[in-house]
């Protein structure tokens, strides 16, 4: 009673194609169907690690959230960087990957190792400069990522430090 699965090259609608001489529906107005073999290595990146986007406005017209995954190799850490205004929450599919960030709220500021597991859920407020890291000599992680932006802005740094009032 269900329907195939949709294949790659099919369209936004397979079960429901455009009929000849009329023009198709514009990107908001379909559901869009992204398979795990077409994610967009064409977006912005980071040292140490490789993302590819899912959900952007190039891939399929969103205007409130950029979606898509990130995999950092063995033994791997990634530069330091910011997502500028975007908010971003992470979701661990694989690996044991690490965030590091700079808590400057003490007397001194301290660098911060959140340690993570598959299942677990990270959130990087705007301009927060952060890393990730995959201390496991043989496995990838993979994880997650949503923004609260269209397209995946990334700031890379060339430190861990924490911005300033005029640096953010």
């Amino acid at each position: 009673m269900s329907e195939p699965l949709t294949t790659a090259g099919e369209g936004f609608h397979p079960h429901l194609p455009d009929a000849p001489g009329h023009l198709a529906a514009p990107l908001r107005s379909r559901l869009h169907h992204v398979r795990a073999d077409a994610l967009d290595g064409d977006t912005a990146q980071t040292g140490g690690m490789r993302r590819f986007a899912a959900i952007s406005g190039k891939n399929v017209g969103s205007e409130k959230l950029w979606m898509g995954q990130t995999h950092v190799a063995p033994s791997t850490a990634s530069s330091d960087h910011h997502h500028g205004e975007s908010e971003t929450a992470i979701y661990v599919v694989s690996g044991h990957p690490e965030f590091v960030f700079l808590d400057d709220t003490g007397a001194e500021p301290e660098e911060v190792r959140l340690r993570t597991s598959p299942g677990d859920y990270i959130f990087v407020p705007p301009f927060v400069p952060h890393r990730e890291e995959n201390p496991d000599p043989d496995a990838e992680a993979v994880v997650v990522i949503a923004r609260s932006t269209q397209e995946a802005i990334v700031v890379n740094l060339p430190q861990l430090y924490a911005l300033s009032a005029d640096e953010a």
